[in-house]
């Protein structure tokens, strides 16, 4: 079996998928944080390619950063300032060949994440 990478973002206060949020992958190796790709999520709120495909998967500590105020400034969330969330960086590690499902929940003032199937 061969590992790989999705997320799924869900914007919770309005009840829909997030669309068009930006995402960044960034590999944590000792004190670096090298940056690997950014995905916009479709109209699913899913990217429309894996995060971290097959044939680029590598154990290791991982770190996903979501541009949340971006994402709430385009939807037209009334602001405040400064937003109480803009960028939400979740770092895990993937520990073994498999599919890493890490999904987000997000509302303006709160988020949640689960390893997902």
């Amino acid at each position: 079996m061969t590992g790989y990478l999705t997320t799924h973002v869900l914007d919770t206060a309005r009840g829909c998928p997030a669309e068009g949020l930006e995402i960044d992958l960034y590999r944590i190796e000792g004190d670096k944080r090298i940056h690997l790709r950014s995905l916009t999520t479709n109209d699913d709120g899913r990217t429309d390619e894996q995060i971290l495909p097959a044939d680029e998967f590598e154990i290791g500590t991982y770190e996903l950063v979501f541009h949340a105020g971006a994402y709430l400034d385009a939807i037209g969330t009334p602001p405040e300032e400064p937003r109480f969330l803009d960028v939400v960086p979740l770092r895990f590690g993937m520990s073994e060949p498999a599919h890493y499902h890490v999904p987000l929940l997000l509302s303006p003032f709160g988020y949640s994440t689960y390893r997902g199937s």
